[in-house]
């Protein structure tokens, strides 16, 4: 089929290559830069799609991403199927194949159509009442079937192949819109020396300027003031411009989340190239210029294919240079319609009337639509459509009196109700909106965070205002107290006027259906039953007809839902209130968001500088978290004589172990101290440069969530500890605390987890083994004591040293930077042969730990444990003012003197070893169910002790010491003994020597 609805001279494609495509399997034409909307009205296309739960015929409506009719299916190959793609900005190439969706067996005759026949029984709401009985069927019948209709695309059942990229960008200003006030606000801070990221949605810059034909900025037609401020930018280093690119997230300090399409629009993409990337940007300021969207009218049979809205047959007339119809109607009640009526006149398009609502409209705008021959009947209203799968004609009524009815032959009709300025990216700042009566729609208020909002998104909609506003806002971006000059701008459309709810054709009662809400098939009959079954809110009326939960989030439907409920209730709009914009402005891939991070990098596995060398040893390893720790060293043992022999040596010469995977946080700034102090129960700004505490971290409610090692490195420098499992959620949790609770705290954190490689080396000759080879501060027993640290060099490498332990031996842990860790741990291997140094896995060290009675977050803890609960007091402040957990410890549930307290257990067999897990009952002879009072946290053989320990968590346990309890196990009811959790080394004599 050839382009016959493509206008000869008008549009900026005259020139552009053809290229062919296919929709539902038929062949057309197009040209480059349309998208597949454009090219297809250029063919004539209007039907493209089925609504949702009538399956009425839709055509294409809009221009951009609010486009809530025309979506289909792009199909690449078998598995590059995108669903719900919106064909107004999906990109035409040569070769594209779109097939309708939502339709069963064709487009043209679309069985579920029977629907809208049955409508009276399908009402709003009427899911909620009619899938209630009878009750067994839900399951069987109402589910599946249900389940079945649900969506309107269907999601790709293939891997999908396509590469993802992510980046993340800091900049002085990042501008969120490509139109006039966008484009100035770039230049005006990237001249000024800012660095700049600006972004827009569309292929080309512009926005509404693509629209205009006649408008000149400074005596420069609209689109070359447009070109001549992108060549400005692209000469700018210190900008960067992203085209089809969608800010579809706006966080908190400023962080804006940014989906850009990369080779969506090309007929033959490079699979090495990424399909789309996701941008985070944070900017120290942003400026929203993200321009409005065009309401549609609400009157009888709004929806027929070949109904558009005037904006955007505007666009596409004057830029893809293509017109919706040869005999086209305009509708309206605001002013710029007259200026789409105008260019399609004059373009060639016969244009038989324009109907507009006011009934006082600009006389200067009747007169030259008069004299273009257009008849203007003011105070009228469309009242009902000709046509089922294309507009064939309408009828209009005199609103006031509705005595006046005429019908008008056409194969078109536009509509404008006016602009809604387009805040969603405001209120996902949670900037506080608005009502502005004059343009019958929110806009930005109260700023919640360091934003502008410019040009028609501020509902600005005077272009000259506009531009000023842009480069004022550029400006102060940069630093610059200059004055932002006023351009002159003539032969720009004229806004004015708008109506919000439904016209007074679409009056309560008649059976033709005035449509609010497209896709979904809410009409305004829909919105007031909602109100007659007692909803109020808007959320509650929302949910209850669905209005707004279409794949357009109801961009343009809301501000007519609104309305209508408002006229239905007898209140105002601001009254009715207005439903909360979320992220995502328009829908994302599940492959943007994950980038990379999907297969094998899903849940990538993470390895320590030192994996290769205990891999080379032997090593069994084990998963903790994403880590693969090694768990022990077989040589030719089984795991149990593994264990036993990594103890012996650790005990009774030095073992060496890899913990790297420790979580390690820097924390600086002149408050460092002041701040740890608040986030950790353990006193700590009294620590001493040189020294090292253990510390616990309580959560609000005041139980254990973590424990570790706070060294002081200096007056205003802290290297913290943390468990391998805890340690992104503690980062979270101070970085979280930092800025909400305590920003006024001069304090940064930084995680140095993967900065550093940590070789414990523990046992009573680990000093002969490692002293000798530290340089840089004194570390004999007198001046380096149990718990101090020093910054040095290892073996000729930059270290942290610490005298730490977590075996109850003599031990060092030695930090190096991870690039010298496999090296540092192969020469201390061989430097410690000589006495015995063997390397120990986690499960040695989990049984050494033990054996010291010291405990392990996630072990001996389950999140209800207290630093009370665990034996831990000794490391709660008895001085602080202040820190987190200090109420919630003081609650007189944690401080009743029934709580599960930790012990240890000594089986009456000394060679029984318990089940972790297992209960604990006093009396094993009780009626079942039996009264638990405890279960085992750890248990284990000691190898130093020649029988099985175990830890446990006891319900009044340390009153309890000497009691005997007992444990049932599958082989029978086993005895134990409750005693003090140490059992070894309790005066602490070998840690110290």
């Amino acid at each position: 089929m050839t382009e016959r609805f493509r206008i000869p001279g008008a549009g900026r494609l005259d020139s552009a290559r053809r290229v062919t495509f296919t929709f539902d399997g038929n062949r057309y034409e197009g040209r480059e830069g349309d998208t597949l909307a454009s090219a297809l009205l250029a063919n004539g296309v209007h039907l493209t799609g089925r609504s949702f739960k009538y399956h009425r015929p839709r055509g294409i409506l809009g221009i951009g991403s609010e486009e809530p009719n025309a979506l289909v299916e792009i199909r690449r190959d078998r598995a590059r199927r995108q669903p719900n793609a919106r064909a107004t900005v999906q990109p035409l190439y040569d070769g594209l194949a779109a097939t309708s969706q939502n339709r069963w067996p064709t487009l043209d005759f679309d069985i579920g159509g029977i629907n809208q026949y049955a409508s009276r029984f399908l009402p709003a709401g009427f899911y909620y009442k009619t899938f209630m009985w009878p009750k067994g069927f839900w399951h069987r019948v109402y589910e599946p079937k249900i389940r079945a209709a649900a969506g309107l695309g269907r999601a790709p059942a293939d891997p999908d192949p396509d590469r993802y990229a992510n980046r993340f960008a800091h900049v002085d200003l990042l501008v969120v819109g490509g139109g006039a006030a966008g484009l100035c606000a770039a230049v005006a801070a990237g001249e000024a020396g800012a660095s700049v990221i600006l972004c827009d949605e569309n292929a080309e810059f512009g926005g509404w300027l693509r629209a205009e034909r006649s408008a000149t900025v400074d005596g420069a037609p609209a689109m070359r003031f447009v070109a001549d401020l992108v060549a400005r930018l692209q000469a700018l280093p210190n900008v960067r411009l992203l085209r089809r690119a969608t800010a579809f997230g706006y966080y908190v300090q400023n962080m804006v989340a940014i989906a850009e399409e990369l080779t969506d629009h090309l007929a033959a993409p490079d699979p090495a190239l990424p399909r789309e990337r996701l941008w985070q940007v944070r900017a120290k300021k942003v400026v929203l210029a993200t321009g409005s969207i065009e309401r549609p009218l609400v009157f009888p049979d709004n929806d027929r294919p070949g109904v558009m809205l005037a904006g955007a047959a505007r666009t596409y007339l004057n830029h893809y240079g293509v017109a919706p119809g040869r005999r086209i109607a305009v509708f309206t009640a605001h002013d710029s319609a007259y200026a789409a009526a105008a260019d399609l006149r004059r373009a060639g398009i016969d244009v038989p009337v324009l109907i507009d609502l006011r009934e006082e409209p600009d006389d200067a705008l009747v007169r030259e639509a008069r004299n273009l021959g257009i008849e203007v009947l003011a105070g009228y209203s469309v009242a009902a459509l000709r046509g089922h799968k294309r507009v064939r004609g309408l009828k209009v009524e005199e609103t006031r009196t509705g005595g006046d009815q005429r019908g008008f032959d056409c194969d078109a009709l536009l509509m404008s109700g006016g602009f809604t300025p387009s805040v969603h990216l405001f209120s996902q700042s949670r900037g506080k909106l608005k009502f502005d009566a004059a343009c019958q729609a929110y806009v930005p208020g109260e700023y919640a965070q360091d934003c502008a909002s410019v040009g028609a998104c501020d509902g600005d909609f005077d272009l000259a205002s506009a531009i000023r506003a842009g480069r004022a806002a550029g400006l102060a971006a940069a630093g610059d107290a200059g004055e932002a000059a006023l351009p002159l701008v003539e032969g720009a459309a004229r806004f004015g006027g708008g109506a919000a709810g439904a016209t007074p054709t679409a009056r309560p009662g008649r059976w033709r259906k005035a449509f609010v809400d497209f896709q979904n098939d809410v009409t305004a009959n829909d919105i007031r039953l909602a109100t007659q079954e007692g909803f109020r809110s808007v959320e509650h009326i929302k949910r209850f007809t669905t209005n707004g939960m279409a794949t357009d989030q109801g961009k343009t439907s809301n501000i007519h839902g609104i309305g209508v409920a408002a006229e239905a209730l007898g209140v105002t709009m601001p009254q009715v209130g207005l439903t909360t914009f979320r992220a995502p402005f328009t829908p994302v891939t599940f492959g943007t968001i994950a980038g990379p991070a999907r297969g094998d990098l899903f849940d990538p596995v993470r390895r320590t500088p030192i994996h290769d060398s205990a891999e080379a040893e032997g090593a069994v390893f084990e998963d903790v978290g994403n880590w693969k720790r090694a768990w022990y060293f077989p040589h030719g043992a089984s795991m149990h004589d593994a264990v036993k022999r990594e103890c012996r040596a650790v005990r009774d010469a030095a073992g060496m172990f890899d913990a790297s995977t420790l979580g390690k946080i820097e924390v600086v700034g002149p408050d460092a101290a002041a701040f740890l102090d608040l986030l950790y129960a353990t006193p700590l700004a009294s620590l001493g440069i040189g020294r090292c505490r253990y510390a616990i971290m309580l959560s609000e409610a005041g139980y254990v969530i973590d424990d570790g090692i706070v060294a002081r490195l200096g007056p205003n420098r802290f290297h913290v500890t943390t468990t391998t499992g805890g340690a992104a959620r503690v980062l979270n949790h101070m970085e979280d605390y930092r800025q909400t609770e305590f920003p006024h705290l001069k304090v940064w954190l930084t995680s140095i987890t993967e900065e550093y490689a940590t070789i414990a080396v523990q046992g009573p000759k680990a000093r002969e083994i490692v002293v000798p080879h530290f340089e840089g501060a004194d570390v004999s027993n007198e001046a380096f004591p149990h718990m101090s640290v020093a910054e040095g060099r290892f073996l000729g490498v930059p270290c942290r040293f610490f005298r730490v332990s977590f075996t109850g031996d003599t031990g060092f842990e030695i930090n190096v930077p991870s690039r010298y860790g496999r090296a540092v741990w192969d020469a201390l291997r061989e430097i410690g042969r000589p006495f015995g140094l063997q390397p120990y896995g986690t499960e040695a060290m989990h049984v050494l730990r033990a054996e010291k009675g010291y405990i392990i977050v996630g072990q001996e803890t389950d999140g209800t444990v207290t630093p009370a609960d665990a034996g831990l007091n000794w490391a709660v402040s008895k001085k602080k003012a202040d820190f987190v957990g200090k109420r919630g410890m003081q609650r007189p549930d944690l401080l009743s003197a029934n709580r599960k307290e930790l012990v240890g257990l000594l089986t009456r067999n000394p060679l029984t070893v318990l089940e972790e897990g297992a209960q604990i009952v006093a009396d094993p002879r009780q009626a079942k169910p039996m009264t638990m009072i405890g279960h085992v946290t750890s248990s284990y053989w000691s190898e130093t002790l020649g029988r099985s320990i175990a830890l446990a968590l006891v319900r009044n346990g340390r009153a309890r010491l000497g009691e005997e309890l007992f444990v049932p196990m599958p082989e029978g009811d086993v005895a134990v003994e409750i005693i003090d959790p140490v059992f070894y080394d309790r005066q602490g004599e070998k840690l110290h020597g």
